[in-house]
């Protein structure tokens, strides 16, 4: 599969088991749920798979392109280190965006050669440099210490 190939095409051949990555991830949402989730079109949501602002992949059964759920973020946590009370009307929902410090790890980790699934396993896999998954070190404000061991994998 090309890494810049946001929906891939079917491949009988390749059939893959997720279970392992499925375990490590947890939640997982469809492209039209995704587009849903932040109020856009799923063209727009397949535009981000294509900037490599997120990524996703085969996964289940019936083999449907999924992204994990935590690259999606409520806007007042877009930086971590700057989290601010967030004042949401009543009947409102605060706004949903795509975790931005993900795209410079995504596109450093492609870089290194790694596929789509391999960059997956590796942000939701324990790194002993950071002492926790690397997603939960950028959704913690800590994107230079991702970058730092993301070059590791290299």
């Amino acid at each position: 599969m090309n890494s810049t190939d946001p929906m891939p095409q079917p491949d009988d051949t390749d059939t893959p088991d997720t279970t392992q990555i499925d375990a490590l991830v947890g939640d997982w949402l469809s492209v039209p749920a995704v587009a849903e989730l932040l109020g856009t079109a799923v063209t727009s949501v397949r535009s981000a798979l294509s900037d490599r602002r997120i990524i996703g992949m085969k996964r289940g059964e019936r083999r449907i392109f999924s992204v994990p759920a935590c690259f999606l973020v409520p806007k007042h946590l877009s930086n971590p280190a700057n989290v601010k009370p967030v004042a949401v009307q009543e009947g409102a929902q605060e706004q949903i965006i795509i975790l931005p410090a993900l795209q410079g790890t995504i596109i450093m980790l492609s870089d290194s050669a790694l596929t789509d699934t391999e960059i997956i396993e590796w942000l939701f896999s324990e790194e002993a440099m950071l002492g926790q998954t690397p997603v939960a070190a950028l959704l913690a404000g800590r994107k230079s210490a991702v970058r730092r061991a993301a070059q590791a994998v290299a």
